[in-house]
């Protein structure tokens, strides 16, 4: 038995409820699974796909995404969803990561995967709109399709389902392996926490390329048969009208989202009387953000996680959403301590760090033995994460780790912009750190010293940086310095630099 089983147990008792709201009209569980049936037909008959294979998709939110997804775990095969707002270059090291055997790529996408060119190596590319010359038609695939498959290929819940990449502390990306037990616990522990059933409603407007989107709700209405609303992307009109006017009971949304919502000008009148409870997280979260929607009544949960744990380990459920600045106590299947240095739990009011352990924890990056061995000991992940145990259990995050930046619920390792920065013959030496910013929780800067004789300026060291990295990754301010600060070691100091950047 694999997840795909979900929806065909859906199909079998609730065929004609909508699964996926999507633009252009619903998707009944009934139809979810002739599609994932077909698709799985479509992977191992037409691109030989094969148990363990990874399958790669570069797009908006979609139901195909899904559907392609649950095809793969009946197959025994991997979905790896990319972030579409990577640079080619990105997208390049990635792939030549995960090696995949076929790249399902969305129209808008097609003119960036031919820009990587001979780095999707020997993947089948697979246009969901008109192809190019060499590529394969996604409908033509489909259309070719007989009756599916429609049972398990040897698929087990012990079986890689889904790698989804995180930068690493190095600038070098890395794949977090999740297994379908991990997927199936984590949406048991998002269940649990949301007291979600089938009659719910949840609104998926985040990027399903990252956990948030894919596992605090949408799998797991999924796994509960309940509907998923799933917009393309983010806007923030389009979100409060739905929450207004769709039924909606559960969504997620980041700090940034929520403050470009008040900032609309719909949300003043705004109507969320269906909404039974809203989560965030993923960064600091702004109290300010958090009391605008209990003034409209709707409670605010929080979550702590990481990719690396599916993501789902702490909750703040409903019941408890008056404790501003907490991320709750440990969800149901999970185990959380706050340890020292030397490994020992610390009494409640002492940081620490946070270990987490249980059956949503990830397998371990895909390629790194050696970084998952440092993180996954003795049972327990590692975080790299400082938080502490108020006195009732509660968790509080007191810092995360050391250098990354969020900003806008993304990801942003320095070490990326760092070795941009380090091949510029106009710069002797740089550091990335981040700027508190009001609308994006943070932003990053970089700190530079210019070689001698030498007289770049801010814009065009921002310049370096186009056609390399993502936009949201691009510096928003340099600052010029005769020296960075460093120990006697000649480790940067970058707590020094973030004091200096605040301005």
């Amino acid at each position: 038995m694999d997840i795909s089983n979900w929806i065909d147990r859906h199909a079998d008792l609730t065929a004609d409820k909508t699964a996926i709201g999507f633009e252009g009209g619903d998707i009944t569980y009934a139809e979810l699974a002739e599609k994932v049936a077909r698709l799985a037909e479509m992977l191992t008959g037409r691109l030989d796909v094969n148990r363990g294979d990874r399958i790669g998709f570069l797009g908006f939110n979609s139901p195909e995404f899904f559907a392609l997804l649950f095809a793969c775990a009946r197959l025994g095969a991997i979905a790896v969803p990319l972030n579409w707002r990577l640079a080619p270059r990105e997208h390049q090291q990635m792939l030549e990561d995960f090696t995949p055997k076929a790249l399902f790529v969305e129209p808008e996408y097609v003119a960036h995967v031919g820009e990587i060119g001979g780095g999707v190596g020997r993947a089948r590319l697979v246009a969901m709109g008109d192809p190019p010359d060499g590529w394969l038609s996604f409908q033509a695939l489909l259309d070719g399709t007989a009756g599916g498959i429609w049972q398990s290929q040897g698929a087990t819940y012990d079986d890689p389902v889904v790698i989804c990449y995180t930068s690493g502390a190095t600038g070098t990306p890395k794949g977090v392996v999740l297994t379908q037990n991990a997927v199936f616990y984590n949406a048991v522990n998002s269940t649990h926490m949301h007291e979600m059933t089938s009659e719910d409603r949840v609104l998926t407007n985040i990027p399903t390329f990252h956990v948030g989107g894919l596992n605090i709700l949408t799998l797991p209405a999924l796994h509960t048969g309940a509907t998923v609303i799933l917009r393309r992307q983010f806007d923030p009109g389009e979100a409060i009208d739905d929450l207004v006017n769709a039924s909606v009971t559960l969504t997620v949304l980041v700090p940034a989202q929520i403050a470009a919502m008040i900032g609309h000008p719909n949300w003043a009148a705004a109507d969320f009387s269906s909404v039974r409870m809203i989560d965030t997280g993923s960064t600091f979260v702004p109290s300010k953000l958090i009391t605008a929607f209990h003034e409209k009544y709707v409670p605010v949960g929080n979550i702590y996680g990481s990719t690396e744990t599916a993501p789902i380990a702490t909750v703040l459920t409903r019941n408890d959403t008056s404790r501003l600045g907490s991320v709750g106590k440990s969800a149901l299947h999970c185990e959380i301590r706050i340890v020292d240095d030397g490994g020992n739990d610390v009494p409640a009011g002492t940081p620490g760090e946070i270990l987490v352990r249980g059956p949503n924890v990830m397998q371990g990056y895909w390629n790194k033995p050696e970084v998952t061995a440092e993180v996954l000991r003795d049972g327990w992940y590692h975080s790299a994460d400082v938080a502490h145990f108020d006195q009732d259990g509660f968790l509080f995050i007191d810092d995360r780790k050391k250098d990354m930046i969020i900003s806008g619920a993304e990801n942003i390792y320095p070490a990326e912009l760092e070795n941009i920065l380090a091949d510029c013959p106009d710069l002797a030496e740089a550091a990335v750190v981040g700027r508190p910013d009001e609308k994006w929780g943070e932003v990053p800067v970089a700190v530079a010293v210019r070689r001698e004789g030498c007289d770049i300026d801010c814009e065009a060291v921002v310049a370096l940086f186009d056609g390399a990295l993502a936009r949201y990754k691009h510096p928003k301010d340099v600052i010029f310095v005769d020296a960075l600060p460093r120990n006697a070691m000649g480790k940067v100091l970058k707590d020094e630099l973030r004091q200096m950047v605040k301005g």
